[in-house]
């Protein structure tokens, strides 16, 4: 009897042209570390009273399929999560090309993304994903991962696979090592590690329907927050946080091939942090940070990837 292992895992993303239908082709596949995306269905014990002390059989609440996939920062599969958080990019260049992805999109592309375990086999296709959240953290070592929250439509399990035969792309993966952090157009220094979150905080659409699934996952208000922590050497951001000024920073990645990803933050606001000094070692501060919309910009935040792919 064949045995599920997740080496063997695979998963396959396409973007969707009618919310919550798959498409028939056209699925890339997709590099991943782990991920939670599934549907449950729980169960509700019965109330009712006057048959005895063993309980009656419970009754189906409604489906609820979402869950987290942790993927690498990459030159290339990368964009696909870039697209589903922000919406469709500003493509420019010959090749290498340049993609601009800009928040404040009032729509967001939804996708069907399938997990296949072989073995089993067990082909489990989502349909109508959107992206409500993504992460990843800057430090000094370490694999660099990102981790996708998706809002799904429903689970459709099968024996075969919907996807085809997707296409491959090549992996180029970005790591720390590769990664710095400037301020207003300068290096940010004596940065111990840095957090990113980038929040669409979806609206499920919750309607009565004879599946149990919603109706749809619009996105609301954008939230785009973090920390810095940082070895205490100069006042400069404590001053910027007291003054209450935004300033602009810059996450980058550049490989030596040439391809890049770098995420720029147009208002930052810090807020005023607590210096603690907690014993003979070096004192660190914590800057738990918010990002606004910049008057001048007319965004919150832009992402730009600079790679081989030529559309998204």
């Amino acid at each position: 009897m064949a045995r599920a292992q997740g080496a063997r895992a695979q998963m396959a993303l396409a973007f969707e042209t009618t919310y919550g239908t798959p498409p028939v082709g056209g699925f890339t596949k997709m590099p991943f570390a782990s991920t939670s995306l599934g549907a449950e269905q729980p169960l509700l014990n019965s109330e009712l009273l006057g048959y005895g002390r063993d309980p009656l059989t419970p009754i189906k609440d409604a489906v609820t399929a979402d869950g987290d996939v942790v993927v690498p920062l990459d030159a290339e599969a990368f964009g696909f999560w870039l697209k589903a958080a922000f919406g469709d990019p500003t493509t420019t260049g010959t090749g290498p090309w340049t993609h601009e992805f800009q928040s404040g999109s009032w729509t967001l592309p939804s996708m069907s993304i399938e997990t296949g375990m072989p073995e089993v086999p067990r082909y489990a296709m989502y349909s109508g994903c959107v992206l409500d959240q993504i992460t990843w953290q800057m430090q000094r070592s370490g694999l660099l991962t990102a981790t996708a929250r998706l809002v799904a439509q429903g689970e459709t399990v099968s024996t075969t696979t919907s996807a085809g035969t997707p296409t491959a792309l090549e992996l180029k993966r970005f790591g720390h090592f590769n990664g710095a952090i400037t301020r207003n157009g300068s290096a940010l220094g004596n940065v111990v590690s840095a957090d990113i979150t980038y929040a669409n905080n979806l609206d499920r659409i919750e309607t009565i329907r004879s599946d149990g699934r919603i109706d749809g996952a619009d996105p609301s208000i954008a939230a785009l927050t973090g920390s810095i922590e940082v070895r205490f050497a100069d006042q400069t951001l404590v001053t910027q946080a007291i003054n209450g000024d935004p300033c602009e920073l810059e996450f980058a990645y550049v490989l030596p091939s040439g391809e890049s990803f770098t995420f720029t933050v147009h208002a930052v606001y810090l807020p005023r942090p607590r210096i603690e000094i907690s014993g003979p070692q070096g004192v660190q501060a914590t800057f738990d940070w918010q990002a606004a919309r910049d008057s001048t910009v007319g965004r919150m935040c832009t992402a730009t990837l600079i790679n081989n792919i030529e559309v998204y």
